[in-house]
């Protein structure tokens, strides 16, 4: 059967009630971590729900953010107002395959939870991009967290991974590209709080605030043409192996790629210094 279970994340699996059981189960407990436990702002909620709830017909939305711990999703989506219990409007996420893919049950509870293993360290043309890539052609959302791993120091934002950026310029449709930026998860959940580990269950009394930015435009052919012609200059570089995908070989892919990660990094790092200051 394997762990990857990609049935189990079909939307009519077993008539779909065993995703709808799991997302409200879940969704009630993030809005409880969100809500009732900590104290939770949001600015710009607005246009999350908008783009959410009525995009244009066919277009996929992707959001991303920086990552303070492992309670961000779902709990960053439990905010008062939001559908976190809705298993139509829910998000897709990608998510660790070593954490959340380890075992069986892990595998079948995460699926139906709309999440998508991804092979830390495996690439981005690894087998569940080609998933992603699939639900973006139908017009779904998915949520990426592009620095890759958990970062709980308020630092600027990393070096983003490639991967978000294949996946917009690949889809069929151009994705909305929202970025959305937290802080107080790495509070709630800090990674080093007894003994070195993670608490056994969230912590109460802290504030989270969250900051939605504007959708980012991208003019994909526009920056197709600029790689091709930037990646003529490149020195070379030890080949990863990747295959070439319309006329852009790897030299030109990875120009597109480091363009789009770069812009998104530069918007992100933007509303990270918005949420610090204080406000009067």
């Amino acid at each position: 059967m394997g762990r990857n279970m990609e049935w189990a994340g079909r939307a009519d699996h077993l008539g779909g009630l065993p995703r709808k059981t799991v997302i409200m189960a879940v969704g009630t407990f993030a809005k409880a971590v969100a809500i009732l436990l900590n104290s939770t702002s949001v600015h710009n909620a607005d246009t999350l729900l908008r783009l959410v709830r009525s995009r244009p017909p066919g277009v996929p939305l992707i959001t991303v953010s920086n990552h303070m711990s492992t309670l961000d999703d779902p709990v960053m989506w439990g905010f008062k107002g939001f559908p976190t219990c809705d298993a139509n409007l829910q998000r897709w996420v990608l998510a660790a395959e070593d954490i959340c893919f380890k075992n069986t049950v892990f595998s079948y509870f995460f699926r139906l939870g709309k999440c998508i293993p991804i092979t830390r360290g495996g690439g981005i043309y690894q087998e569940h991009m080609s998933e992603a890539l699939d639900l973006l052609s139908t017009g779904e959302w998915l949520h990426t967290f592009p620095e890759g791993k958990v970062y709980q120091e308020d630092e600027p934002i990393r070096r983003l991974k490639w991967g978000t950026a294949s996946l917009i310029s690949r889809a069929p449709v151009t994705p909305i590209v929202l970025p959305i930026i937290h802080h107080g998860f790495e509070k709630v959940m800090p990674e080093k709080y007894m003994f070195g580990r993670r608490p056994p269950f969230p912590l109460w009394n802290r504030d989270i605030k969250i900051t939605v930015g504007e959708p980012i435009e991208f003019d994909i052919a526009e920056l197709k043409q600029r790689a091709l012609s930037n990646s003529r200059n490149l020195s070379p570089f030890p080949s990863l192996g990747w295959p070439p995908i319309e006329r852009m070989d790897e030299a030109a892919q990875r120009c597109l790629y480091i363009d789009i990660s770069e812009r998104i990094r530069t918007v992100m790092e933007r509303l990270r210094a918005f949420g610090t200051k204080p406000k009067v």
